[in-house]
């Protein structure tokens, strides 16, 4: 069981840099492979960044390049770096967790996930 709390989130205009952190609670941290998803009202969750287990990182194409994940396991917290941020990056950003083996972009591979942290870009 894995619990995941997000924070960083706010308003910033287009242009600006916002790092998001995800907090996650239990001892297997570091087994877990993580992930950013993103919810704009009306869309459905997409996926933006995921880091494996092992520090293997990917990306969605709308991002690459200006977004950044991270973790650190000494501290169970997983960390999104923003930068060149658009309106088109307004969403609900939330935070997941996954033991499969590889780390994926699909949104129903993730057992669990935070409650969410709203990022709003303004033009």
């Amino acid at each position: 069981q894995v619990q995941l709390v997000e924070s960083g989130g706010g308003l910033v205009q287009a242009g600006d840099s916002l790092g998001l952190s995800c907090a996650a609670s239990g001892r297997t941290f570091k087994m877990y492979n993580m992930a950013w998803f993103r919810q704009a009202p009306g869309k459905e969750r997409e996926f933006v960044a995921a880091i494996s287990w092992s520090g293997s990182s990917t990306y969605a194409d709308s991002v690459k390049g200006r977004f950044a994940i991270s973790r650190d396991n000494a501290k169970d917290t997983v960390y999104l770096q923003m930068n060149s941020l658009k309106p088109e990056d307004t969403a609900v950003y939330y935070c997941a967790a996954d033991r499969s083996l590889i780390a994926t972009i699909l949104r129903d591979k993730y057992d669990y996930w935070g409650q969410g942290t709203q990022v709003t870009v303004s033009s």
